[in-house]
């Protein structure tokens, strides 16, 4: 019998697992293989639609397993190599006004401009954030100031999970979504109070609990971050109510070896409901 396997979140069966294997014999190319399979499998995202990104990913770390052989793919997968188009990306005056300070989701055109600010400015560079997704612009008089973006929580993540009370990974499957994780966060001028400041408005009237649902039609309840331990103190986050739950291990999501590649980073959480570990552990 085969052992049920876990990848992005999801057990596959032996039953899912012989159904994938009848789908790939059917000559299908990969976006039909997983637009299909989460159609049979019902396997949705929590605003109804269908969790193909993940069941590609999926797909691809089986078939890099030995687990199943997909077909050729039909181009070659290198969105993650882009990189974003290069422009003349100014900087702010060193005392900005902050007396107009808001935020401005970031879509159309107004995406590659983030992109190019983060691959200039951002010590990690561009890469696409992962799953659902929210990015902002944070202006006064015109000018920017600063960026964020926030995306799906990480899968594992121990500090958090003890604080949340996952005990049982049924729980965090069922309710991950419901944390969101503060993944870059791009100050660009010089002011004392900006980092804080603007980490107050995301939290301010549960901004981003009401952007989120007006995308994806559900409210998250708890904001993540990981803040470098040797680059950052995290002070930001602290002034603005955070709460520090402890550190990772370093060694990242692929880490199967434990071989400690990765700086250690601690974990920072921020409820956007009081009541926000009975939803999470319900």
């Amino acid at each position: 019998m085969l052992i049920p396997m876990r990848y992005c979140g999801r057990e596959f069966t032996e039953k899912e697992m012989d159904l994938i294997g009848r789908l790939i014999a059917t000559g299908a190319n990969r976006q039909k293989l997983s637009r299909t399979f989460c159609e049979e499998a019902n396997w949705r995202k929590p605003d109804g639609g269908l969790k193909e990104m993940s069941c590609k990913v999926a797909f691809l770390r089986m078939h890099r397993d030995g687990r199943i052989v997909l077909p050729p793919p039909a181009k070659p997968a290198n969105n993650h190599l882009k990189k974003p188009k290069a422009m003349l990306l100014p900087l702010p005056k060193a005392a900005p006004d902050l007396s107009g300070l808001k935020m401005e989701i970031v879509d159309g055109a107004a995406s590659a401009l983030w992109n190019a600010y983060i691959e200039q400015y951002h010590y990690l560079g561009y890469t696409p954030l992962p799953g659902a997704q929210l990015r902002y612009l944070v202006k006064s008089q015109g000018e920017i100031l600063a960026l964020l973006g926030f995306s799906a929580a990480a899968w594992k993540c121990a500090p958090r999970d003890i604080y949340i009370g996952w005990d049982k990974e049924a729980k965090k499957k069922k309710n991950l979504h419901l944390v969101v994780n503060n993944s870059r966060f791009l100050i660009l001028a010089r002011h004392p109070n900006l980092a804080s400041r603007i980490l107050s408005m995301t939290a301010r009237a549960r901004r981003i609990a009401s952007d989120w649902h007006a995308r994806y039609g559900y409210k998250p309840v708890l904001l993540e971050t990981f803040v470098e331990k040797e680059r950052f103190a995290g002070g930001c986050y602290k002034a603005s109510n955070w709460t520090m739950v402890g550190e990772t291990k370093g060694r990242g999501k692929l880490d199967v070896h434990h071989e400690h590649k990765v700086p250690i980073k601690t974990v920072w959480l921020y409820p956007l409901r009081r009541d926000f570990t009975k939803w999470l552990a319900r």
